[in-house]
């Protein structure tokens, strides 16, 4: 914009010289034109400075509609930035960041939600295993075994939780990692969130998918886990998401309850960040 402005007032220094010059000529050789051109001379010269003087005029208007647009560029990008002060600050004093706590539970999933999965044909609240074809689990359900995860939680920094997205979660044990990914359908895999009367406490609640020939879970067996490892987001009750992972470490159980349940009390859980707090589109 600089450059722009250097070269309108080289050009108005240009043409201010010029009709400067030729004015003077004018001037001078005022009884010559008198004589040339008698009354005609007069109306040329007329015609001149009214010329220059539109000339000076458009160029003087132009150079001020430059120096507005500058302006509003400036004021453009004052607002944008204050803006973005605003949702930074507000993000920054309302995110939640949670902490899992106490027990995680595993158990065979209610039959009730299968039926309403093959139904409805919705993956949002289901993770499916690394490998496994999304169509394919409903035209052969038979052949899948549906899971449930519950774990405990509280909130250790921030607002009260909205909601809370999975989008990948990784078991370890000795020499094998079994990974659940979200269904290529979905764009999150989105949690029960239960506040338990009893105990007083908020239960966060994933549903998992598995074949039925996999390793990886048993009801009739003890399913030992080194480490799990959930990657979510957490978003506020005033909608301000925060991405982020945690890891699990746990004692697996010495026996399994009478329905199947695998329980495991947590020893410790580590959050660690991975993207800074931001406005979601409520």
């Amino acid at each position: 914009m600089n450059t722009g402005k250097n070269k309108i007032i080289i050009i108005m220094a240009i043409a201010s010289a010029i009709v400067f010059m030729v004015a003077l000529t004018m001037l001078f050789l005022g009884d010559q034109l008198d004589q040339m051109f008698n009354v005609i001379g007069i109306r040329v010269a007329t015609l001149f400075v009214a010329f220059a003087s539109f000339f000076s005029s458009f160029l003087f208007s132009l150079l001020i509609l430059l120096h507005n647009k500058t302006v509003w560029k400036m004021n453009d990008d004052t607002n944008r930035r204050a803006e973005l002060f605003r949702e930074l600050q507000f993000a920054s004093t309302n995110y939640s960041i949670i902490e899992f706590m106490d027990r995680m539970l595993m158990y065979a999933e209610s039959s009730r939600y299968i039926d309403r999965l093959v139904q409805r044909k919705s993956m949002l609240f289901h993770m499916i295993e690394s490998g496994i074809n999304e169509p394919d689990i409903y035209e052969n359900t038979e052949n899948y075994r549906f899971v449930s995860i519950k774990i405990p939680f509280r909130v250790i920094e921030g607002k009260s939780v909205s909601s809370i997205k999975f989008d990948k979660l990784r078991f370890e044990r000795t020499g094998s990692n079994f990974e659940f990914v979200t269904p290529k359908s979905e764009t999150g895999t989105r949690a029960f969130l239960l506040y338990n009367e009893h105990t007083k406490r908020n239960n966060v609640i994933v549903n998992i998918i598995i074949k039925k020939d996999s390793v990886f879970y048993d009801s009739d067996q003890i399913n030992v886990f080194s480490k799990i490892k959930i990657y979510m987001n957490i978003t506020s009750l005033l909608g301000v998401k925060v991405k982020g992972n945690t890891e699990l470490y746990f004692t697996n159980p010495e026996q399994i309850e009478g329905d199947g349940t695998n329980t495991y009390r947590i020893n410790s859980a580590n959050f660690t960040l991975t993207e800074m707090p931001s406005i979601t589109k409520i």
